[in-house]
């Protein structure tokens, strides 16, 4: 389970690594781990916010997720620092406690939370995870187990889905 904290003012870096998903921008906070967009992220922040290009900070976090890539990992255990509003983070926070290989839908989350009836909240919110694939949104779908929304696109949300669930010949097919 990976842990969240939120500051200000704090320095940025960044760096790119390859997935089988496209290139992957990490951004770290004071050397934690704030971001993971891929590109043509919708809510990707402006590049100039990601801070000056370092691959220090992310040796740990490459390595889980080439781990996870490789089939090897199957929860990640990184430090995050997630900014948002706190109902954003608390829905953060539970998207970490859906299991690999496993859905919620955006109601049965909004219940978990005790806000039932807030599932177009609980959307909006996944949408804005800063940490994609690490914070596991791709494993919300809705109700009707249609495959609605992904801020790096229905298509890598499917294969992430498809790679969770499927042989490894299945998800290479796919690539």
């Amino acid at each position: 389970m990976t842990t969240a904290r939120t500051t200000t003012g704090a320095s940025r870096r960044h760096t790119v690594t390859d997935s089988p998903y496209g290139p992957l921008t990490l951004v770290a906070t004071d050397g934690v781990l704030a971001g993971l967009y891929m590109t043509a992220q919708r809510h990707r922040p402006p590049e100039e916010t990601f801070g000056e290009p370092d691959h220090g900070p992310f040796d740990e976090t490459i390595r889980q997720l080439d781990a996870y890539f490789a089939g090897e990992l199957r929860e990640f255990d990184l430090p995050l620092h997630l900014d948002g509003t706190p109902f954003q983070r608390t829905v953060w926070a539970e998207l970490q406690r859906i299991p690999y290989g496993e859905t919620r839908s955006y109601g049965e989350l909004a219940d978990i939370l005790g806000k039932p009836g807030a599932s177009r909240a609980v959307g909006l919110a996944n949408g804005k995870n800063p940490v994609g694939i690490i914070v596991p949104c791709h494993r919300v779908i809705g109700a009707s187990g249609s495959l609605t929304g992904y801020g790096g696109g229905l298509d890598r949300k499917q294969r992430l889905l498809a790679f969770e669930n499927g042989t490894r010949d299945t998800v290479q097919a796919l690539f």
